[in-house]
């Protein structure tokens, strides 16, 4: 009898285990990089089509980076320089020979 049971909990198993891994959607890995309209949709918190540095600090993000991405300097980010940074930051990426970023972060990372 009990050799019975224990095989029949060695077949559940290994059909439980399986339904798990048929599940759909990427296996687990390194996160890929959004598409860098919709992080600016998701900045640009006042839907005038430019991010300025009240809305990307609002956002969580560092204040200084924020000249990174200003590529002209005028206080606003478009979309277009979003695009820009995010290529530059996939090229260096790739340079490296990391993989793609995962979505920005909302916040500093704290200081240890």
């Amino acid at each position: 009898m009990s050799r019975k049971l224990i095989v029949a909990l060695g077949a559940l198993s290994t059909l439980v285990a399986g339904a798990a891994l048929a599940q759909d959607g990427p296996p687990p890995g390194p996160r890929q990089m959004p598409a860098p309209e919709d992080v600016f949709k998701r900045w640009d918190s006042n839907s005038d089509g430019v991010v300025d540095k009240a809305e990307w600090t609002g956002a969580g993000r560092p204040e200084d980076r924020f000249a990174m991405i200003d590529a002209d300097k005028d206080g606003k980010i478009t979309l277009a320089e979003l695009k820009t940074a995010f290529e530059q930051m996939r090229a260096r990426r790739a340079q490296q020979g990391g993989q793609p970023p995962g979505p920005p972060p909302e916040a500093p990372a704290p200081q240890n």
